[in-house]
């Protein structure tokens, strides 16, 4: 007996309210005896880390490992217009089914926010890696927001996927249930754009220059024997007190508050600011903006955070005057955005999320590499001022607007306050924050659903009972408007992996 699943694939990635079509193809090669087909739409992040290293055992590190299980559909293909709790009435069950190919359509549609089983079944808890047998705890923090994305990177680490699956129960113990997955990704709709506030958000550095600082070339060089000795021809160490001070300060601005959009341009504007007078002019010399994102990994008790860097530009021995001594105190000389206009944030990029055992947040960096006096490599006394931004990346997939306008009608009376979370105008910050980035149920973390967990063993979970928005969410049709592209990085071939399931 042999099953497959075929899924239709109308976009390259599918979204929140996106309807899953396809098919299980069965082969049934002589008459068999079948207790039930069942297709499942699930989505579940996995971390694993090594615990610290325990004082009275030095020599080995226990595996942590933390699994959820935060999307949970199921359908029953056969035995036609049956219920899972006849299935569960009746698990011993048997039907005849004869020889032949056989062709079950299924559909599912993907909710908005995630539902977290409270429960792990023991074929979700167990893992294997280098054939040693891993057991994960049942995890007790949960939170409940808008799905997240598909992400690896991270091999035998963390990940997060989403996958149809077939399962064709067969009533005799001793033999195996055949089984087969379809794996998809998963691009969720942004949550709803908070009102742009007054002023930018904007970071800021400043630098002094020397007025007469002697060159690198200059000081590296040897004097000769017949070489004047007298004053006049010495190179001064350091400026004389009325020497000018020429200094300059440069900003990185954003729209307030700061969102980044997925596969769009970065909406930064850098200023070049003229703060005192001067003899000579500025030189831009490099430029390099940078996405940094950094993803939060948590196991139960034990956490870490790794990083990821997109260049988005990345310029030098540029040689750029901003403006001219000529120019008075305060002038401010914006760099020309199109050195970094028509480079969009790459299709790897993940949109800003928060998990149950994971998150990811991002800052933007902008280094931008001065020199004063002499576009001369060694004479320029370059300085590189780098200036930070904490920022969000949206993945540019708009909510529908009748899900919007249900939502300010509904029994929430308006939209949640974390949704709206703005910098202050004028602020400028420096280090990064964690964003809240929560889905349309608001910011309070999931309370226990109460359903008792099913005991059959090919029924581990109940469907988790629909939130408000995902009940208004099933009458709305899928998104029908802009969706970008999104590639998760592939998982390197030999690389360590989670274990894929096998008991259900």
């Amino acid at each position: 007996m042999i099953v497959q699943i075929q899924l239709q694939h109308p976009h390259e990635h599918y979204t929140n309210l996106d309807f899953i079509n396809g098919k299980v193809i069965l082969r049934v090669p002589r008459t068999d005896n079948v207790s039930s087909i069942i297709v499942k739409l699930e989505g579940e992040s996995r971390t694993r880390l090594l615990a610290p290293i325990r004082p009275d055992r030095p020599e080995r590190q226990r595996p942590v490992l933390e699994v959820h299980k935060f999307l949970y559909r199921t359908q029953i293909l056969w035995p036609a217009n049956t219920r899972q709790e006849e299935l569960l009435a009746n698990p011993k069950a048997s039907y005849t089914i004869n020889a032949g190919n056989y062709e079950y359509p299924f559909q599912f549609k993907i909710p908005l926010n995630t539902a977290c089983q409270q429960h792990n079944s023991m074929t979700t808890n167990v893992s294997f890696a280098n054939m040693a047998l891993e057991v994960a705890k049942t995890p007790t923090q949960h939170v409940k927001t808008t799905l997240p994305p598909s992400l690896n990177g991270f091999p035998g680490e963390a990940e997060i996927r989403y996958y149809v699956k077939v399962t064709v129960n067969r009533p005799q113990f001793f033999k195996e249930n055949p089984r087969a997955m379809a794996n998809f990704t998963l691009l969720p709709i942004e949550p709803p754009r908070p009102p742009q506030a007054d002023g930018e958000a904007y970071a800021r550095r400043q630098h002094q220059f020397l007025e007469n600082a002697p060159g690198v070339a200059a000081m590296g060089k040897k004097k000769g024997f017949f070489d004047r000795k007298d004053s006049s021809s010495s190179i001064p160490t350091s400026p004389s007190p009325s020497s000018i001070t020429p200094r300059v300060t440069v900003d990185a601005r954003l729209p307030n508050p700061a969102v980044l959009t997925c596969n769009q341009d970065i909406p930064l504007r850098i200023l070049v600011k003229n703060m005192s007078e001067r003899t000579k002019n500025v030189y831009m010399q490099m430029l390099q903006i940078e996405l940094i994102g950094y993803t939060k990994v948590r196991a139960h008790e034990v956490m870490r955070t790794e990083s990821n860097s997109w260049i988005i530009a990345s310029m030098s021995n540029m040689a750029i005057p901003m403006g001219s001594p000529a120019d008075p105190v305060g002038t401010e000389i914006p760099i020309n955005a199109e050195y970094w206009s028509g480079k969009p944030i790459p299709n790897t990029v993940a949109p800003t999320f928060q998990m149950c055992n994971l998150s990811r947040f991002y800052e933007l960096e902008v280094r931008v590499g001065l020199g004063y006096g002499s576009y001369q490599h060694g004479e320029d006394q370059l300085v590189v001022l780098a200036l930070r931004l904490p920022v969000k990346v949206y993945s540019g997939i708009a909510p529908p607007k009748a899900l919007l306008e249900a939502h300010l009608t509904g029994d929430t009376g308006k939209l949640n306050p974390s949704l709206a979370t703005n910098l202050s105008p004028g602020q400028a910050p420096i280090t990064p924050t964690t964003p809240t980035h929560q889905g349309f149920a608001g910011a309070n973390a999931f309370p226990p659903q109460g359903a008792p967990v099913a005991s059959h063993p090919q029924a581990p979970y109940d469907d988790a009972p629909p939130s408000y928005e995902d009940a208004i969410g099933q009458d709305l049709p899928p998104i029908n408007g802009y969706r970008g592209s999104y590639q998760p990085p592939p998982v390197p071939e030999g690389a360590p992996r989670f274990s894929d399931e096998k008991g259900r």
